[in-house]
Order: C-alpha cells, then sequence, then structure tokens
C-alpha cells in the first residue's frame, strides 16, 4: 500500500486517530496516538520519540528515535469508539541517522529473515497462543479467579466464555486476521483461539495484535485477560507452540519429501537438530520470566525434555499428523515457547538455531515416540536427553553463553535482555513468600 493509498483508505474508513505501535524488549506494545490529520507527516518523516524511556532502546545520551509506520499493518481497531474510531499502524524504529534501530525487535527479526532470504527460504510461522480469562475481584491486588468451569472443547451454547471467544474471533476478523479455530483448553478459564500461519514477520505482528484483542475484548465484558505462563498452581499453564516451516519463493515446502518415514526432508531434520542444540540457550527467549518456569515441568502438558517425536506431545519438538495430499502442512512444533515471549525476539532465535543446524549439517538423534515424563533418570541418561533449564537464571547463563541466539538478537537486544531479566530474578530470589512462611515460620 502506497502513502496515498494508505489515506485514501483511511479518509474512506472515517478514522479520527492512528495509533503508532511497537514492543519494547520484553514484548510490550507501546503506543502514539495521533490526530489522522498528522498522518501524512507521520508517514513521509516518521515521529520523534524519547527511546530512553523506552526499556532496552537507547541510552540517555542517545535517547532521540523515529517511529517509522509500516503502511501494510495498517488496521481499523473494530472495539473503538466509531465517533472516535481509532487504527493502528505497526513501526519500525530508527535512530536519527535514518538507519534501523539495533535496540528494535521487529528489525532483529528482520535481519534474521533477511538472511533466509539469501538462501531463497520464505519462513513461515503459526504460533498457538493459550490464555486465561478471569473475573475481576474489585481488590487492590487481583487473584486468579477463573470466569468458568468448562473443561478441553466443553461446549455450551449458553456459556459467557463462548460468547467473549466469538467476540474476540469477530474482531480479529476484522482486523484481517484468518481464525481456523476457539475452543476452551484443559485448565479451568484456559482457552485458544488459532489463527493462520503466514510469513514469520507477518505472524510475529499477529500475536502481537492478537494478545492486546483479547484483552480489550475481555475488558469490555468486565474480565481480565492473562498471558501468564503459570497463573494457577496445580493445573495446566498457557503455552505459545510454534508450528515452523521453510517454503521456496515457489510455494514448495521444503521441509517436505514424500520419500522419508516421517515424510521429513534432510532440511527439516537439520532445522530440527539445530533447535535440539541450542534449546537451552533459546529459553531466555522463549519462556522468558520467572513464572515461565513454573510451567516447564513434568505432568502438565509442557515440555521438559529435549527430544523429538511424531505425535508425542511430552517432546519439545512433534512432527504433526497429516492427511495424504498435505505436503504443504508438513512442519515441525517447537513446544516450550510461552506467550509471555517477545514474538520478534522468539522467532528471530528459533529460526537462527534452525538455521545454525542446516548451516552446520545437524543430524537429530532418534525419535522418541513415548511419554517421556515416565522414563527413568538412567533411561534419560542412556538415551542422552537433556533437559531444558529449570530456572530463569539457568536459563539466562545458557543464553549469554550461546554466540548463534545471542547474534540473532545482536549486542543491543542482548545486552538490555540480559540487565532486565537478571535484575527480575534477583528481585524474585530475595523475596520471602507465603509459602516459606507456612513451612518455616513456627518450625525452623
Amino acid at each position: 500500500m502506497t502513502t496515498n493509498d494508505l489515506l485514501t483508505r483511511v479518509k474512506e474508513d472515517g478514522v479520527r486517530f492512528v495509533s503508532l505501535q511497537f514492543t519494547d524488549i520484553l514484548g510490550t506494545t507501546k503506543s502514539v496516538t495521533i490526530p489522522v490529520g498528522k498522518l501524512d507527516n507521520a508517514l513521509e518523516n516518521g515521529i520523534w520519540f524519547d527511546g530512553s524511556s523506552i526499556q532496552g532502546f537507547a541510552r540517555i545520551y542517545e535517547s532521540d528515535m523515529v517511529l517509522v509506520p509500516d503502511p501494510a499493518t495498517y488496521r481499523v481497531l473494530p472495539w473503538s469508539d466509531p465517533e472516535r474510531l481509532r487504527a493502528r499502524l505497526i513501526c519500525d524504529i530508527h535512530g536519527p541517522d535514518g538507519t534501523p534501530s539495533p535496540s528494535d525487535p521487529r528489525t532483529a527479526l528482520k535481519r534474521v529473515l533477511a538472511h533466509a532470504s539469501k538462501r531463497g527460504w520464505v519462513c513461515n510461522m503459526g504460533p498457538e497462543l493459550e490464555f486465561f480469562l478471569f473475573k475481576r475481584n474489585e481488590q487492590p491486588i487481583l487473584h486468579p479467579v477463573p470466569h468458568d468451569v468448562g473443561g478441553y472443547f466443553d461446549f455450551s451454547p449458553h456459556d459467557e466464555a463462548q460468547q467473549v471467544r466469538s467476540e474476540i474471533v469477530l474482531a480479529l476478523e476484522a482486523m484481517g486476521i484468518e481464525v481456523e479455530m476457539s475452543h476452551h483448553e484443559v485448565a479451568t478459564g484456559q482457552h485458544e483461539i488459532d489463527f493462520l500461519y503466514a510469513d514469520a514477520l507477518t505472524s510475529a505482528d499477529n500475536a502481537v495484535t492478537f494478545k492486546y484483542t483479547v484483552r480489550a475484548i475481555a475488558a469490555s465484558h468486565g474480565l481480565y485477560a492473562s498471558f501468564m505462563p503459570k497463573p494457577i498452581f496445580g493445573v495446566n499453564g498457557s503455552g505459545m507452540h510454534t508450528h515452523q516451516s521453510l517454503f521456496d519463493p515457489q510455494g514448495r515446502n521444503l521441509f517436505y519429501d514424500p520419500q522419508d518415514t516421517h515424510h521429513l526432508s534432510r532440511l527439516a531434520y537439520q532445522f530440527l537438530a539445530g533447535q535440539m542444540a541450542h534449546a537451552r540457550a533459546m529459553s531466555a527467549v522463549l519462556a522468558p520470566t520467572v513464572n515461565s518456569y513454573k510451567r516447564l515441568t513434568p505432568g502438565y502438558e509442557a515440555p521438559v525434555y529435549i527430544c523429538w517425536a511424531d505425535l508425542n506431545r511430552s517432546a519439545l519438538i512433534r512432527v504433526p499428523a497429516k492427511r495424504a495430499g498435505q505436503e504443504r502442512a508438513t512442519r515441525i512444533e517447537l513446544r516450550c515457547p510461552d506467550p509471555s515471549a517477545n514474538p520478534y525476539l522468539a522467532f528471530a532465535a528459533m529460526l537462527a538455531a534452525g538455521f545454525d543446524g542446516v548451516e552446520q549439517d545437524m543430524t537429530p538423534p532418534l525419535p522418541v515416540n513415548e511419554d517421556v515424563y515416565h522414563l527413568t533418570a538412567g533411561d534419560l541418561q542412556e538415551r542422552a536427553i537433556a533437559t531444558l533449564p529449570g530456572t530463569l537464571a539457568e536459563a539466562l547463563d545458557e543464553f549469554e553463553a550461546d554466540a548463534v541466539v545471542r547474534d540473532a538478537l545482536g549486542p543491543a537486544i542482548t545486552e538490555a535482555l540480559l540487565r532486565a531479566r537478571r535484575a527480575e530474578w534477583d528481585e524474585y530470589r530475595i523475596q520471602v513468600t507465603q509459602w516459606e512462611l507456612e513451612r518455616y515460620l513456627e518450625t525452623a
């Protein structure tokens, strides 16, 4: 869409305000809103802002940065007041000299995708973001009170949760995101809405859009949506299982080989092996919070052990089943990411790890088509099955030691991410929890 096309479209839609959006390194959506009359200037010259006030963007003495709107991301926000209709444009971040900022997560993903493009690869990603809907308890501190009592795939035509999900689906479709299905997940109050896969950049944009759309619709029903990986002890947490494949520019799936037992090509095996090799380091990006490691424990369908399989959901990487004639659907599913991750950085790390497997001609071990949670420590050692980090601190150490994953993000983002997440770990580490008080206050 050209600038003139966009300005014409905005006028036809009756838009009054435009939100210019981007994410900080932690994945939080940031926005500045301009009257529609200022859009022409924003498209031509960008919008200046103070980067030192945004997590991980710039130091105080080099703070001037520019929002550069991407016209292809124009969408009207369907929940905005018709009298004050608002649209959004996702932006890239540039420095004052006009070059892309090394601190911009979207730019980091673009850099990895440029490397893939030189190899003739189109990178497709399909994230599945799970979330909880909770009631507002009107207390100073929110508590996770589930909105409903449904279970996996439960159906009730008068269920209010179903009505909220349906409204979310309609809002997503109004914003150009093609929804494939929606359903109740395993835990009480937990839901999943799956949208069609796309190229990695579009898919990351869609994941960011998905999260604030879900939150906006939930809020309109007096609820709040949480993408926290493990908000409730003792039940399944929320993941962001991500389906991945590489295509050529003509639309052929480069992961497909009809002669292979698993219908995977040599390229797919190399890519899979690369992600296994870098899985521990990627964890700091794909499962980036203290709470992420409360989800990554045995027994709740979240992967812990670094292995792959056909249909086994206890494995880190799964090769989903498909019907005959669906070679385009050949893909691998990485199951450790969670929805607290920044999608741009998560996809950049995942792709870089896979590309390293290709470039180093890695070969994965044999698949493990049994419940890995039931294997003994001896079985795991005999099969050389490693585990994901058990804490954020352990994951950060692995990330800091892995040049491939660090380079995917770049020095500026790596430094800022390590600083922010180590501070988070240190703050968590010194807390005195209710569990500790109940266990030790009278007995220690």
